[in-house]
């Protein structure tokens, strides 16, 4: 226990000193205190404290683990605790112990760690256990594996910390090996897949690459031509385009839709949010105009006539490039000729809807973009089967938006900067996480936000914009923004994507404690697009140590791959397979963000054997499909082979 720091989550094993019931003047709690001859730590509980009194005795082994705090001394409050026996004493026999949860802490009955101990223990010594391999002996020394039967033994009673390491690795690789191979077996598929080739690139895009008013950086023209690259291929494309906000991935995207549409294919853009698709149909429409490209927009607040008359359209041929939400999917709409899917913000869309709109065509040409940077593990592991074009660069004339956090005792200083930028005649966003007050949650809403700013700025004109407003009414708010006729837009996140206001030069995010990392840097992005210098004020309400660490990310860094890298690490990557779109992947033992290295390998040796055998069916190649599947089942809760 010297070796134990505060903030640490620690696993100690010791002695039982004393334990026992505590009475203060506020509350009851228990106390055991441990001894591992190095040292004493409290272990403490504070509620419901008739199941924890009994638990110990002076002189029992306990494990515990939990996070460290130090108040007269080192403490764990609510450890997760296993009480170890003479004969797995760790300290006095230099065992390594396997700590399983218990079934009995809540419940009063059932199983603690030991008596699992017991049992596995049991059925190893007496069935002689045998777990037949589903990897090759050559398999396993090309490798450095060990068997199978052997990993599963020692994750339970290693011998020592190098056969534990060896069981670790052998079950972390299985699981990043089966993932690994669902992607390497998706990408055979796709590779396999004849798509249209569009050798010409039509009469469109050259027009409305002249028409541009302003210069692709370098990091455009190479990814232009990683996806030109593509077109001319009759493989079908399956490319995800990924780059930081404001690094143009719109107008890569509109040129593409241009050499499609000029060989006479069509082209749909799906978006997550109405918001969204609106402010993409504005955007794809300003050029498409240029060159005589009709457009069209599909969302479900339109009415059934200008929904029959797009449908109509979009089935003639007549529309050639349509821009929705949902919406897309929905079965009557049908395509004459759909040679192109653009997918913006594809991770907020579950696998079964993207499979949706891409049946409409003949093996369409897919292309995914996402503002949000993938790190490289996260990459290997949910987009295996993509291949991935990044715009790494931002226009020239964009500078850093410069990010401060402030207590909300420091709100008047909010305010005062607020009547700076309105005085240059700059415009601000203020962005608050709810539409309507909860009393169950201390959140200041945006529609109470919006009366308190048009008190403070009564001289301005103060607009209000939510996801709940009728179309017709959204479109109207934020063409007076984007005119200047609305000085400050107070909004809930619906303007985190998609907005591109030049004047507007200052965002306010109130409660931003309470937002995701990724989210903040999107809804930054909202600014900064014009040449003028602009900030970002993060109001934080609820101070706590991890608050204020996340959110000094944000004032340290503009890059999306840091923060989204941090961001990982907090809230976990999504169920990329399923519909889940937040939290981790069901893996055993794997951890797809610490599992770098080993995924690098599994990954390789995926696709090797998918390379020699892409079906799977030849007897030398284990394991085969049928195995595969049998196996990955138990860890995902669905999968999309087909």
């Amino acid at each position: 226990m010297n070796m134990i720091k505060v903030g640490q989550e620690v696993l100690v094993v010791g002695k039982v000193q004393s334990c026992g019931l505590k009475k203060t003047r506020k509350r009851n709690y228990y106390q055991v205190t441990l001894n591992d001859n190095y040292g004493n730590i409290n272990l403490i509980w504070f509620h419901a404290l008739s199941w924890i009194t009994g638990k110990f005795e002076i002189g029992d082994i306990i494990a515990a683990y939990g996070k460290v705090d130090f108040f007269n001394g080192f403490n764990i409050t609510h450890p997760e605790f296993d009480s170890l026996e003479d004969n797995d004493d760790p300290i006095n026999t230099g065992q390594i112990i396997a700590v399983y949860p218990g079934t009995s802490e809540l419940k009063k009955v059932g199983l603690e760690s030991k008596g699992f101990r017991k049992i596995i223990r049991n059925a190893i010594e007496k069935t002689h256990l045998v777990i037949n391999d589903y990897f090759t002996v050559n398999f396993l020394k090309e490798y450095g594996l060990i068997n199978r039967c052997s990993s599963i033994i020692n994750i339970h009673q290693p011998d020592d910390s190098h056969n534990l390491k060896n069981a670790i690795y052998r079950l972390k690789f299985d699981e990043h090996f089966f993932l690994q191979l669902l992607m390497a077996l998706r990408k055979k598929r796709i590779e396999n897949t004849n798509g249209k080739v569009y050798l010409k690139r039509g009469h469109y895009v050259k027009k409305m690459y002249d028409e541009i008013p302003f210069t692709l950086t370098n990091s455009q023209i190479k990814v232009l031509k990683e996806i030109r690259s593509d077109l001319i291929s009759n493989k079908q494309m399956n490319r995800l385009l990924q780059g930081d906000v404001g690094s143009g991935k719109t107008i890569v995207a509109t040129l593409i839709a241009s050499i499609v549409i000029g060989n006479n294919s069509q082209v749909a853009v799906l978006a997550p949010t109405e918001l969204l698709a609106e402010q993409h149909y504005r955007s794809f429409k300003k050029y498409c105009d240029l060159v005589n490209i009709k457009s069209g927009l599909l969302t479900g607040s339109l009415s059934i006539s200008q929904k029959s008359n797009l449908l109509e359209d979009l089935k003639s041929g007549e529309l050639q490039i349509i821009i929705g939400t949902h919406a897309l999917i929905q079965d009557q709409v049908i395509f004459k000729d759909l040679g192109l899917v653009i997918i913006d913000e594809q991770h907020r869309f579950g696998v079964e809807q993207r499979k949706k709109i891409i049946d409409k065509g003949y093996n369409p040409e897919i292309l995914a973009m996402t503002a949000t940077p993938i790190p490289r593990t996260l990459a290997f592991t949910y987009h295996g089967d993509i291949d991935v074009s990044v715009i790494d660069e931002l226009p020239k004339n964009r500078k850093k938006i410069e990010t401060k956090v402030i207590q909300q005792d420091k709100l008047n200083e909010v305010y005062d900067f607020i009547k700076k930028i309105l005085i240059k005649g700059q415009q601000c966003f203020i962005v608050y996480p709810l539409i309507d007050d909860s009393e169950y949650i201390d959140l200041k809403a945006a529609k109470s936000g919006y009366e308190k700013i048009k008190n403070i700025f009564s001289d301005y004109n103060v607009g209000y914009l939510d996801g709940k407003m009728k179309i017709d009414e959204r479109n109207k708010i934020m063409d007076m923004f984007s005119q200047n006729k609305i000085n400050i837009l107070v909004s809930t996140t619906v303007i985190e994507v998609g907005i591109d206001v030049p004047n507007s030069t200052l965002m306010i995010i109130d409660n931003a404690e309470r937002f995701g990392l990724s989210q903040l840097h999107q809804l930054r992005g909202r600014v900064g697009r014009g040449s003028q210098k602009s900030f970002c004020i993060l109001i934080a309400r609820k101070f706590t140590p991890d608050s204020h660490k996340r959110l000094k990310i944000m004032e340290n860094t503009n890059d999306g791959f840091i923060i989204s890298d941090e961001d990982l690490k907090i809230r976990g990557p999504g169920d990329y397979f399923g519909k889940r779109q937040h939290g981790y992947m069901k893996l055993k033992i794997g951890n797809i963000i610490k599992d770098g290295s080993i995924i690098r390998i599994a990954r390789n040796a995926a696709f090797s054997l998918i390379e020699k055998d892409p079906k799977l069916d030849k007897k030398e190649n284990i394991p085969v499909k049928k195995q595969f599947l049998k196996y990955y089942k138990e860890m995902i809760e669905f999968i999309d082979i087909s």
